[in-house]
């Protein structure tokens, strides 16, 4: 399914992703080294060991980055023309190696661009929950949305 145009875009509509991603170790290794996030609690096993959770973390960043990532398809697709900015975000669990995620994202705001008549502005509520129903990361998006092209 291409993206939704900024008119499909309703205040509580919620859209689900339609399909779940398994986080690898190789994902946060790569990610972090991208990154050049060289944090110990996400690259060393014998240190993280040591840690209140016993293992290495995923890369919160990274797992942001899944979260909006994964909803494009079915979402933005097409359609969006640029993000305006983040808030609210947090990460209220860990993810970890080998936990599977799913997204739903929720329209909290749309209005009309003042400046651009063939866009408007819509705010989403991304979440993400692991394969427990754990929610393990959430954030208000800000993009600037294509309209329907006139016919």
């Amino acid at each position: 399914m291409a993206g939704l145009w900024f008119e499909e875009l309703t205040e509580g509509r919620v859209v689900d992703a339609e399909w779940t991603r398994t986080v690898t170790e190789a994902d946060n290794v790569l990610f972090c080294s991208m990154t050049m996030n060289v944090q110990k609690l996400h690259l060393d096993a014998e240190f993280a060991r040591e840690t209140e959770f016993g293992r290495p973390l995923v890369n919160s960043l990274f797992t942001l980055g899944l979260m909006i990532g994964m909803s494009v398809h079915n979402l933005t697709m097409g359609t969006t023309i640029a993000n305006l900015g983040m808030t609210e975000v947090a990460f209220p669990a860990p993810v970890f190696a080998g936990d599977t995620i799913r997204t739903t994202t929720t329209v909290v705001a749309a209005r009309e661009s003042r400046s651009r008549p063939d866009c408007g502005i819509v705010t989403f509520r991304h979440e993400a929950f692991n394969q427990a129903g754990t929610m393990v990361a959430t954030c208000l998006r800000q993009a600037l949305m294509r309209k329907r092209p006139a016919a």
